[in-house]
């Protein structure tokens, strides 16, 4: 069988292990491990080209249209589905997610995608580490290197199901065959073998790596994560020391970069511009992907940020008050507002809790003037209304949009709707504004502007102390927690906190959402929590504990969620009549159908909540 036919094989019988469509002519050639087969894996070079795969497909879950990270924002408290002409996307959750159900498409939601691309990273980091004694290299510290880095991206991606589908098939080795054998492994067991490898990684990595490539403090920061996950704080604090502490990793506190004479600007406004994030001084940036156009696979689409996450504040049913056109999107209008701010569609919609709950410090340059961006702070550009019959129209141009009220809202929104869901919300400008360095008729990305190729943060060190905060809160160390935290705070201009008694892994949450929005995977790290609660049956979240034997009945995940997020606690309805609707079994996501269908001679198992968990059988123990 020549490599190509073996490789094609291979994918196609291990289609257990994919969600939707498994085996396409795209995953034979869509980047660079691709080209080789497990034959010609015997060259130092193949290998890397393998870790450059890996790099690449961490890159899709945060570009892209309807990008993944936004199913992992809609189940939880920062966000929902704000598509609001169609019914299939997930808004009812308990109708919509199912095992059999679309789980991967723009329209529907990105969980089978999940499924199949973090088993693909799982496999490409496989290939790498069993064809890891084939070269000859110059050194073992090479060797070592080659093999930390393809550990890290493992854990990466086990990290990550885990926290999504709970217990899930182990893979240590690559697939040079097929199979149809596979068992559900216990969390804990594959946390625990991810630990072991994060601090081999941890002992023979080093930050003297090319932007885009694993550096050590990328494996500390993960390896953070997975000490928490598995309950071992005082090891989690160790290993967020590993980062910042070492002088090579901290915030970002003064101006830098290639607008940092913008003195209508700050320090966040440079850390998340595109062209900053992947300089040489900015010693936040812990592990991020490079996305130019000019590389081999870039994303092609761009990244649609700005699709993804700013309001539909151009479409026509939005009215002055008097019921006329209010703004148009036309990038040569004289005030061009969809080159300022990006032509949104509104399918990430921030909750009243990430858009203004948590928002209480005006000094705080997360929420500053001219970096978030509310409704009003738009004005009326429509051309019409400098020349309408309507005085009051006519005033409006170049104003501000007037808020919307009880006796306003029939004539201003079309057919009396007002579809506050998708028209008319805060966003954080600063973070999603992803402009062209090109001229606009060469950048076709940019037409119309959505967001364009951009590097992006996987891991930054604001996170960082955050998680050390976590993991001092779950030791009962209330001031150093705080301390963490206002070292974030301090940096956004934001008041300190000065009661160390009133810090809650609430306090820790709402800092995530002030300053990780579209960085972290909001669900992964409230089902981890949930996990820690249930775990340690100790601590109480507004007088409730939790237990691992209930975990999918009752459990923090969904409780957090219903305290903060309106639309599913008040099961908000949409214009087509659907109910924003959640359940405790979300905690966890359903295994797709078709990851079970083939696996014959194993069993995949199912989570509660959803059909086939009754044919269960127990999960293994430990690592065979």
């Amino acid at each position: 069988m020549n490599n190509i036919s073996k490789k094609l094989a291979i994918c196609i019988l291990s289609a257990l292990l994919i969600a939707a469509g498994g085996c396409k002519k795209e995953f034979l050639d869509s980047d660079q491990l691709s080209q080789y087969s497990p034959e010609s894996l015997n060259n130092v070079e193949a290998l890397r080209g393998g870790l450059n795969a890996l790099g690449a497909n961490v890159r899709q879950e945060f570009f892209g249209d309807a990008a993944p990270m936004l199913t992992e924002s809609i189940f939880s408290d920062v966000a929902v589905e704000g598509t609001t002409d169609k019914s299939t996307p997930a808004q009812d959750l308990i109708t919509r997610i199912t095992p059999d159900a679309n789980l991967n498409s723009d329209d529907f939601n990105k969980i089978g995608w999940y499924w199949e691309q973090e088993f693909r990273g799982v496999r490409f980091a496989n290939t790498v580490i069993s064809n890891i004694d084939r070269p000859t290299y110059t050194s073992d510290a090479e060797k070592n290197v080659i093999l930390g880095s393809a550990y890290f991206y493992r854990a990466y991606h086990y990290y990550r199901l885990v926290h999504q589908f709970g217990d899930v098939p182990l893979l240590l080795k690559d697939l040079d065959g097929p199979r149809d054998d596979f068992y559900s492994t216990k969390r804990e067991v594959i946390l625990t073998k991810m630990k072991s490898d994060l601090e081999f990684a941890e002992s023979v990595l080093n930050d003297n790596v090319n932007r885009g490539q694993v550096t050590k403090g990328a494996v500390s920061h993960l390896l953070t994560k997975v000490n928490l996950a598995l309950g071992k704080f005082d090891d989690a604090i160790t290993s967020a020391n590993n980062v910042l502490n070492t002088g090579k990793y901290g915030l970002m506190t003064t101006r830098f970069g290639s607008t940092a004479s913008d003195a209508t600007k700050n320090v966040v406004w440079d850390l998340h511009r595109m062209d900053n994030k992947s300089i040489p001084n900015n010693k936040e940036s812990i592990f991020l992907v490079i996305d130019r156009e000019a590389l081999q696979g870039f994303t092609a689409n761009g990244s649609q940020l700005m699709r993804n996450t700013v309001p539909a504040w151009h479409f026509a049913n939005v009215k002055t008050p008097s019921g006329a056109t209010a703004i148009t999107d036309a990038a040569t209008a004289e005030i061009p507002l969809t080159r300022m701010y990006g032509r949104g569609i509104g399918r990430y919609r921030g909750t009243p809790y990430s858009t203004k709950y948590i928002w209480t410090d005006n000094t705080d340059y997360r929420h500053a003037k001219g970096m978030w961006m509310d409704m009003t702070d738009l004005v009326y550009n429509n051309p019409a209304l400098k020349t309408s019959s309507n005085a009051a129209d006519k005033a409006l141009y170049g104003k501000p949009l007037v808020d919307y009220n009880s006796s306003n809202v029939a004539a201003r929104f079309q057919n009396g709707a007002l579809d506050t869901i998708r028209h008319w919300f805060g966003w954080p400008h600063y973070k999603v504004f992803i402009n062209s360095t090109n001229a606009l008729a060469t950048d076709p990305y940019w037409t119309p502007p959505r967001g364009t190729n951009t590097d992006w943060y996987i891991f930054r060190a604001a996170e960082t102390y955050l998680l050390r905060a976590e993991a001092q809160y779950w030791k009962g160390n209330l001031g150093l927690a705080m301390d963490d935290i206002n070292v974030v705070r301090a940096r956004a201009n934001a008041a300190l906190l000065t009661d160390a008694n009133a810090i809650t892994i609430g306090t820790i949450l709402d800092e995530r959402a002030r300053e990780l929005y579209w960085e972290e995977p909001r669900k992964t790290e409230l089902t981890r929590m949930a996990y820690i609660f249930a775990l340690t049956g100790k601590q109480a979240y507004n007088g409730k504990t939790y237990t691992m034997a209930a975990f999918s009945d009752a459990n923090f995940f969904y409780d957090r969620i219903m305290e903060k997020n309106d639309f599913y606690k008040n099961e908000v309805p949409t214009l087509q009549g659907v109910k924003y609707r959640i359940s405790p079994y979300h905690v966890l996501w359903p295994v797709p159908i078709s990851a079970q269908r083939f696996n014959t001679q194993g069993h995949i198992n199912q989570n509660k909540g959803y059909s086939g968990y009754e044919t269960n059988v127990p999960a293994l123990d430990k690592i065979p």
